[in-house]
């Protein structure tokens, strides 16, 4: 396993990144841990470990896994599982969450899921957290063996103190769960020749519209914008946020990242074939026909109707694709018209070799150094 040794850093020095090269601001990568027609979900989690080493080695900032539930294409079900193996095969990249969807669990589970990520990986651990299901109504009913699922979502403000308690473990006296402690956590410290470390997994909300944007903004949180499926409210949602904005402990000024569907290949033919494939992936998801993402050559034999070469058009339009080169002109163009202070790139490909190509494309494209893993 890697050497996880990290020295003492604030909370505000894990949430900000450098920007490397000529990249306008910190470049990291949302994994949906896409599967692909002909392969399983073993080949695509090898993948993943090899695009969290690639991305640590060209100097992307960060590495998020997302929660999807019922989907054959995605095998991000369980991203704390996936993040504890990443984080044995990578020593410097942060890894998190992008995001727990948190209605569908346990604030408690969470904590303690994610303090034992901590511990595997010292200041290196991000909470992105949700309040949409990542799935259809009956897979979340199944998830929380409950049917009430509007009030999951409206619960989110409250779920998200409890869980932050945990973390923090600072129930007040008198309070149900005040002899609770989530472990690994600050109870440690507490014990009798209890060591504990000074990190603790810095919390960010997601959100694909205004409702998390103000909840992360009047609580001085870090947030991100889901722009990939959501390009139409990105610049309302940051702009609500920025507005909303009041300095807390975490942070003294906002930080926003947005997700990106960004995929680069080394011919611009070859970079529309792939999309078009991904669409149509879209588009059975959209329909309730969820199933592997498609390879091209399905893609391109498949019988679009009108009104699903209109969905696809509209969602192509908001994925940044082509040659290295005008992916790059189209990301910076991206930053300067949202102002993000990061961009977290998510490539959707039918294979694992094109997505990593992809971020080695980009990486190049930006100048940015390839790093010693030693």
């Amino acid at each position: 396993m890697a050497d996880h040794t990290s020295t003492e850093t604030s909370e505000t020095g894990d949430i900000r990144g450098e920007a490397r090269g000529t990249a306008p601001t910190p470049l990291s990568v949302l994994d949906l841990v896409t599967v692909g027609a002909g392969h399983t979900a073993t080949e695509s989690l090898r993948t993943a470990v090899e695009l969290s080493r690639l991305a640590e080695t060209r100097g992307y900032h960060r590495y998020w896994v997302a929660e999807h539930h019922s989907m054959p294409g995605v095998a991000s079900s369980s991203p704390a599982v996936i993040l504890a193996h990443l984080a044995a095969h990578t020593s410097r990249i942060r890894l998190g969450s992008g995001g727990v969807m948190l209605p569908n669990h346990a604030p408690l589970i969470i904590a303690e899921q994610f303090g034992t990520l901590e511990a595997m990986a010292p200041g290196r651990i991000d909470l992105g957290l949700g309040r949409a299901p990542g799935t259809d109504g009956a897979t979340a009913a199944a998830l929380r063996r409950s049917d009430r699922l509007n009030e999951g979502a409206d619960d989110f403000p409250q779920q998200l103190a409890e869980l932050t308690r945990f973390l923090d473990d600072d129930f007040p006296d008198g309070h149900p769960y005040a002899r609770i402690h989530a472990v690994p956590g600050p109870i440690q410290a507490t014990s009798p020749g209890g060591v504990q470390s000074p990190h603790r997994p810095p919390v960010w909300l997601l959100g694909s519209s205004g409702f998390s944007a103000r909840l992360a903004g009047t609580l001085g949180l870090p947030f991100a914008f889901a722009h990939h499926f959501s390009a139409q409210n990105t610049v309302p949602a940051l702009d609500l946020y920025r507005e909303s904005f009041r300095p807390s402990a975490v942070l003294d000024e906002p930080y926003a990242l947005i997700g990106v569907s960004a995929l680069a290949t080394d011919d611009e033919k070859e970079a529309r074939r792939q999309v078009e494939a991904a669409a149509l992936n879209m588009v059975r998801l959209r329909t309730g026909r969820p199933g592997l993402v498609p390879t091209p050559e399905e893609a391109e034999a498949y019988d679009f109707s009108p009104m699903e070469r209109e969905f696809v058009d509209s969602w192509n339009a908001n994925v940044v694709h082509g040659t290295a080169d005008e992916v790059r002109s189209g990301l910076d163009d991206l930053q300067k018209r949202t102002g993000a202070d990061e961009l977290m790139l998510t490539a959707n490909a039918h294979s694992g070799a094109v997505r990593l190509r992809s971020y080695e494309l980009i990486a190049d494209a930006y100048g940015l150094p390839t790093q010693d893993r030693s």
